[in-house]
């Protein structure tokens, strides 16, 4: 295992950290309330089920936040090995295994009395999908959790697979900017050293990311998550959410234009070694 499995108790409701694979995470986000639970992105379904009987609650919904197999290519034997009721598989891509309910943006549904709302984020993959999770209402008057699989990352965002600049900087800058900045960000990988080494190059006078590398770094000896960050974390030290700042425009030659300060970044960031 990569990582610890370490809680995170927020209002309303706990979200389990999940380490799969060689660097994913998967969630189990539970309602306090009513004992209800989702699993996002479970790659690893025996683990999930493991970890659904210690806590005893009830799992019956499924978060796919896009199709690639490290995220969904666990959907369809947790289905099948799943023998306490249906489950809803939820994600906005007809690629996703075991999909029985298509979302789209601004779509929201219930964990318990947790509420979700979905974030269409294309760039990534064209169905790529963030969970918004609240305890209240009214969205705006609580931050809660963001689920983001590979858009957001720790000071950094997903690979162009299969959209454009202009679609990640709808999805960073006006889509999961707009959260309120507490919100909690609970990226698909533990990828925060890399980006943020990336970022340090971007803007080397920026005392922020030096502070978070040497936290990451501390975290990591011991194999500890760096999950979660916050929207308002993000917005101070990720470069491709700082595409505005005269800092990271001077970086990518000086440029003006924030969507072409973000198509300059992302072809950097693919060839960069830290």
């Amino acid at each position: 295992m990569h990582s610890t499995l370490e809680d995170v108790a927020l209002a309303g409701m706990q979200v389990k950290i999940l380490p799969a694979l060689q660097d994913n995470y998967m969630y189990l986000i539970i309602d306090n309330k009513t004992k209800e639970a989702a699993v996002v992105d479970p790659v690893d379904p025996e683990l999930v089920i493991k970890t659904v009987k210690e806590e005893k609650v009830t799992l019956n919904k499924v978060l796919t936040t896009h199709h690639h197999w490290d995220h969904a290519g666990g959907n369809e034997k947790l289905v099948k090995l799943w023998t306490s009721g249906e489950l809803k598989v939820y994600g906005g891509d007809d690629r996703i295994g075991a999909l029985n309910e298509k979302v789209r943006q601004n779509d929201t549904f219930n964990i318990g009395s947790l509420n979700v709302k979905c974030l269409s984020t294309p760039c990534h993959t064209t169905g790529h999908i963030c969970y918004h999770v609240t305890a209240t209402d009214d969205g705006a008057a609580e931050s809660g959790a963001v689920f983001t699989g590979d858009t957001l990352f720790q000071g950094g965002c997903g690979r162009f697979f299969e959209g454009t600049p202009e679609e990640m900087y709808e999805a960073l800058c006006t889509k999961l900017s707009a959260l309120p900045d507490g919100t909690k960000v609970f990226c698909g990988h533990e990828y925060t050293l890399q980006n943020m080494s990336f970022a340090r190059h971007v803007e080397p006078d920026n005392q922020l990311i030096q502070q978070r590398i040497e936290w990451a770094k501390l975290r990591r000896a011991s194999q500890d998550p760096t999950v979660p960050s916050t929207i308002g974390e993000e917005k101070s030290w990720n470069p491709f959410m700082r595409v505005h700042e005269s800092t990271v425009q001077k970086h990518t030659g000086n440029t003006t234009n924030p969507i072409e300060t973000m198509g300059k970044l992302r072809k950097e960031k693919d060839n960069f070694k830290a």
